[in-house]
């Protein structure tokens, strides 16, 4: 019989809340490889192989069928395209990870204190500049689709590859959208989130491929 693979986070916070829910199911992550290895085994547990991988790209191999297991965030999944759902599938959502997916302004935006409002000064943005206001993120899809439903159109996404909440203060964005779990390094950026900017509520979830057969190592992870 084939091995179940299992793909974990490979850093952070979301690392260790993952590794402390396994071992609640008495699943300890056992790395007989060496720290800087990406592999890994469960203590007493033969039939899986693991492998420490970026939030993103587990839900990416859980998808292409290269994993069978995976535990990444809600937020990833959800700004990945349609076809994802298809194969992937939510087992369970988790009780840790939790993160919001805002839109954020810089404090003296004071005309801007709901989207409605933002979609005002949108307007005059553009007859002012000549341009659309530029808003920074590192999930376009999310943005664009949420911007769009609540009737702002006149704004342009700006992929971001680093610190997103620094890009208005370097003149590369107007605002923000970004993922927070206590707001604090946003407003240490002097941004603040507007009252309905709330894109998503995010947390840790377990996802399985829609190919994986139901299994004993599922059964302890409910």
């Amino acid at each position: 019989m084939s091995k179940i693979k299992i793909g974990l986070p490979s850093k952070g916070r979301l690392k260790d809340e993952t590794l402390a829910f396994l071992k609640s199911k008495n699943l300890e992550v056992i790395n007989s490889f060496g720290e800087r290895n990406y592999f890994f085994n469960i203590k007493n547990n033969n039939e899986l192989d693991g492998i420490f991988l970026h939030a993103r790209e587990i839900i990416e191999r859980v998808n292409d069928g290269t994993l069978d297991i995976g535990i990444s965030g809600l937020d990833i999944l959800k700004e990945l395209p349609d076809v994802y759902s298809k194969n992937v599938k939510i087992f369970k959502k988790l009780n840790f990870g939790f993160a919001d997916l805002v839109v954020a302004v810089p404090k003296d935006w004071l005309d801007v204190q709901n989207m409605a409002d933002l979609e005002e000064v949108s307007f005059e943005f553009r007859e002012k500049y000549g341009r659309r206001m530029r808003v920074a993120t590192k999930y376009p899809n999310l943005t664009e689709s949420f911007f769009l439903s609540k009737g702002v159109s006149q704004f342009r996404v700006v992929p971001s590859s680093g610190a997103t909440e620094s890009y208005p203060f370097t003149g590369s964005s107007e605002l923000i959208t970004d993922i927070t779990s206590t707001g604090s390094t946003l407003k240490a950026n002097n941004l603040r989130i507007i009252n309905d900017g709330i894109i998503l509520k995010s947390s840790a979830c377990i996802f399985v491929s829609r190919k994986i057969k139901k299994n004993k190592f599922l059964n302890l992870l409910k």
